[in-house]
């Protein structure tokens, strides 16, 4: 049986919701799970080619409302992204990005002619988004980047540079985050914008399935029409954290989720002294504590689902579902690569490809650390970030 029919998990879900989880794993099954271990394997990614394939299906800033999006549920977009990332976590970070990142900022904070002439395109596929707010030196302290934007005349020039950027070597748009006078500005910059260049990231041993650069910003000029009016201050940015945190807390899941239907077929299958490991208790054991981590992470992740569709997200109440449930996730993959023993760590399996993409789930968009501290804020009012 599958891991989450242990607790009858499904009847809590609508029949949309289940019709939007069905079409997602068979578009994954059919295009991605044939082909991921050998992308993984190259350091390779289709990206332009599965956009267009998701902007089909509706899958790219599926959770906005207009432009050519599909105004879907949370949980809808959460199931989809718990299906995207059973294959692997860089494929649900290519839709993560583009939808609740990159489209998210230009939908919330850009103005009109921006949302116009980028999102439609976005929404469909043909054109990729990127985020750029990470620097080399400034990862889990953003307020302290050093990318500057100043005025010039009636435009704006851009210097600094972001690090570790999901999508960047394929985007045709970057929304780029720079310090001005004013504070914490954002911009949407095209590509193609003499000064911006971008050096694709290649020495990975996680996320290998996914396009990670480097982008230079080298005096980088742009019209007062590229800044993101309604974008003012760090808050923004961290927005779209936020966001773009609430498809990890499904995702996570996924990854999970197939490491232990792995675990499961194989100890099944597996003999030893005579009979198939699953037989063993310690084996059963794993299984079951996994199991039940499993469950637990799916409920808050569907108790935050539901919550956000019914009156939105406080920060921390993200933090919560994004700390347990990559947590909890890592540990499973772990585990189950003990029970695959040997054949944990080759690639004709999918465990150790989840493990090791984790490693980076567990890091980006705010370390476990971070979390705490935000959990540990609300809980004493007191603010220990940088003590």
């Amino acid at each position: 049986m599958s891991p989450l029919d242990l607790l009858d998990l499904d009847e809590l879900l609508g029949d949309e919701e289940r019709d939007v989880r069905s079409l997602v794993r068979r578009v994954v099954d059919d295009r991605v799970r044939p082909h991921i271990a050998e992308w993984y394997e190259r350091g390779e990614v289709p990206v332009r080619e599965l956009s267009l394939e998701f902007g089909k299906l509706g899958l790219l800033g599926m959770h906005l409302e207009g432009y050519g999006c599909a105004g879907a549920s949370a949980v809808q977009y959460g199931l989809a992204c718990m299906e995207l990332e059973a294959a692997d976590s860089g494929v649900r970070s290519l839709v993560s990005v583009q939808g609740s990142l990159a489209m998210y900022a230009i939908w919330r904070y850009g103005s009109e002619e921006q949302k116009q002439r980028w999102l439609p395109g976005m929404a469909a596929g043909e054109l990729i988004g990127c985020f750029g707010l990470t620097e080399p030196d400034h990862g889990s302290d953003p307020g302290n980047m050093a990318t500057r934007a100043r005025r010039d005349g009636d435009g704006w020039v851009l210097h600094g540079g972001k690090m570790w950027i999901t999508n960047a070597p394929v985007a045709d748009v970057a929304v780029v985050w720079a310090r001005a006078d004013e504070g914490v500005v954002g911009f949407a910059v095209p590509t193609d914008t003499p000064g911006f260049s971008v050096r694709e990231v290649k020495m990975k041993l996680s996320l290998r399935a996914s396009a990670t650069g480097e982008i230079t910003l080298d005096d980088v000029r742009l019209p007062e029409s590229a800044r993101l009016p309604q974008a003012r201050g760090l808050k923004a940015p961290l927005s779209c954290l936020t966001e773009a945190r609430f498809g990890i807390i499904w995702g996570s899941l996924g990854a999970a989720r197939d490491c232990l239907e792995t675990a499961i077929a194989y100890a099944t299958s597996r003999e030893q002294f005579g009979r198939p490991i699953a037989g063993f208790q310690l084996t059963q054991a794993k299984l079951a504590d996994m199991a039940l981590e499993l469950q637990k992470g799916y409920l808050l992740a569907l108790h935050l689902g539901r919550r956000s569709d019914a009156a939105g997200l406080r920060p921390e109440q993200v933090s919560v579902g994004k700390l347990n449930n990559v947590r909890e996730a890592i540990r499973i993959a772990r585990e189950c690569r003990t029970i695959l023993g040997a054949n944990g760590i080759s690639g004709e399996y999918p465990v150790l490809r989840h493990a090791n993409n984790l490693e980076s789930v567990l890091t980006y968009e705010g370390t476990s650390e971070v979390h705490q501290l935000v959990i540990g804020q609300k809980l004493t009012g007191l603010n220990a970030f940088g003590g």
